[in-house]
């Protein structure tokens, strides 16, 4: 598979999985995906075949968004990146491409000089996936919200990197 920043060619195919997907993530309109695009600090996609297979997105403090997910990153950690969702099409999971991605973000953090990664999971109604990955990667629960009016809650999770990529 092949690791590269995407760009706005991707985004029908970026839809079309987050679409895939939706039960666990927020919706995504072509306009919504153009401006989290041009707020993101990491945005890269893996190919395979000459087609999008999964994608991620994170946004460091400071973007303009208004997700409170993200806002209460905001509210709590001076300096993070933020990961606003990972998708992997349904072919490609449990075949590693999360884990390329998130090596990859983890690399791209150290490198900037970034001290935490943040991101949510829901946890009613449960993603067990979504838990058993990240805490792979040594992400924890920092707080806990509940959003979308009440129908849904969400762990905040949060892992500490040093500048060589590793959790800290």
């Amino acid at each position: 598979m092949l690791l590269r920043d995407a760009h706005p060619d991707d985004f029908p195919a970026i839809l079309a999985l987050n679409e895939a997907s939706v039960a666990v993530l927020s919706p995504l309109t072509p306009e919504r995906l153009a401006h989290l695009h041009g707020q993101a600090a990491y945005h890269r996609v893996l190919e395979a075949d000459g087609a999008v297979r999964a994608f991620l997105l994170a946004l460091r403090e400071g973007a303009d968004y208004d997700s409170p997910n993200y806002r209460w990153f905001v509210a709590r950690y001076p300096r993070f990146l933020y990961v606003d969702r990972v998708v992997v099409a349904g072919a490609g999971r449990a075949q590693g491409a999360g884990s390329t991605l998130y090596r990859d973000l983890f690399a791209f953090a150290a490198d900037a000089g970034v001290p935490a990664i943040t991101c949510e999971y829901d946890i009613e109604p449960p993603n067990p996936a979504s838990a058993r990955f990240h805490a792979r990667f040594g992400f924890r629960e920092v707080g806990r919200q509940a959003v979308v009016g009440c129908r849904k809650q969400v762990s905040l999770q949060a892992v500490e990197i040093g500048r060589d990529g590793a959790v800290a």
